[in-house]
């Protein structure tokens, strides 16, 4: 544990320069009487760094000196692919190990290009969650990573929407997606590749069996097809609507003029285009189906009666 966090005191100062021992306490999450200790190792050890009492003082390399300690571990290699989403790499336990793999990747890098890269991180930030979607708790996503690092089958308990609701079984874990703040498991099975979220496992018992992943398989290209097929799911019936400039330009729609445009737009379900039309309010006049014309009329009626009292 000091083997790591004297490397990683090392690259701080490289990476920064000049820093006081409270600064290095603070990212170290360590006491001040720490750092002083591990500063007299580094010296003892022969790396060139020096430090200056007073206000403008603190420890810092001396000048040209560069560590070569930049090979990454396992974990901060990992972590490294999910440097564009800090969330995602706490959430599989990878946190720490993004923040050392970051370290020594700046390190690597010459000033200049490390300067650049360090004013991107400043100034750029990818979170990934909608405003309103709530992600949902996720118990056994670190169990999941483990046995897709490690390939390993496992048996899980999950619950569906359709019955029966929970069901069991043996899976081979191919990978994680994260989409739109949730994390979906690929795994093939029994009946072939299926996909499953992760919030939606009620028990997971990894197995010793390990698995190969089929030669073609490839995650990114599974996911774009599955994602397709969803939306050929999603949609499969259709509403004919008439909408105010307002209301096509709410819809991505362009308007036909300043009056009324109409147009066909795709629907799941009478329930769903229900409560995603009156959300419009004014904006919007379904023409067909009638069953939703008559829903939302229905409804137009119930809330003008509830206001007139």
């Amino acid at each position: 544990m000091r083997a790591s966090r004297l490397v990683t005191l090392l690259l701080l100062l490289q990476n920064r320069g000049r820093m006081t021992a409270r600064q290095l306490a603070d990212e170290l999450e360590v006491s001040v009487r720490t750092v002083y200790r591990d500063v007299e190792a580094l010296g003892a050890a022969g790396i060139p760094l020096y430090g200056a009492a007073g206000h403008a003082g603190g420890y810092r390399l001396v000048d040209g000196y560069r560590t070569r300690l930049t090979g990454l571990t396992v974990d901060e290699a990992r972590a490294a692919f999910l440097a564009a989403l800090p969330g995602a790499a706490a959430e599989l336990g990878l946190g720490e190990a993004l923040a050392t793999a970051r370290l020594k990747l700046q390190a690597a890098l010459p000033a200049e290009v490390r300067e650049h890269a360090e004013r991107i991180q400043q100034r750029f930030l990818l979170d990934a969650p909608g405003w309103y979607g709530d992600a949902g708790q996720a118990p056994h996503l670190g169990a999941v990573a483990d046995a897709v690092w490690t390939r390993r089958a496992v048996v899980l308990r999950y619950r569906r929407w359709r019955a029966p609701q929970e069901i069991e079984r043996r899976v081979e874990p191919y990978g994680l997606v994260l989409k739109a703040g949730r994390w979906y498991l690929v795994a093939g099975g029994p009946s072939g590749i299926r996909t499953y979220r992760v919030d939606q496992i009620l028990a997971f018992r990894p197995l010793e069996e390990e698995f190969v992943i089929p030669g073609r398989f490839d995650l990114a290209g599974y996911w774009n097809v599955y994602l397709a097929g969803f939306r050929a799911r999603l949609h499969t019936a259709e509403a004919l609507v008439r909408l105010t400039p307002q209301g096509a330009r709410l819809l991505g729609v362009t308007p036909a003029g300043d009056g009324w445009t109409q147009i066909r737009l795709p629907i799941e379900s009478i329930d769903h285009a229900h409560r995603d039309f009156l959300r419009l309010g004014t904006d919007i006049e379904v023409l067909a189906p009638a069953e939703l014309r008559s829903r939302i009329a229905e409804t137009a009626r119930t809330l003008a009666a509830r206001y007139e009292r």
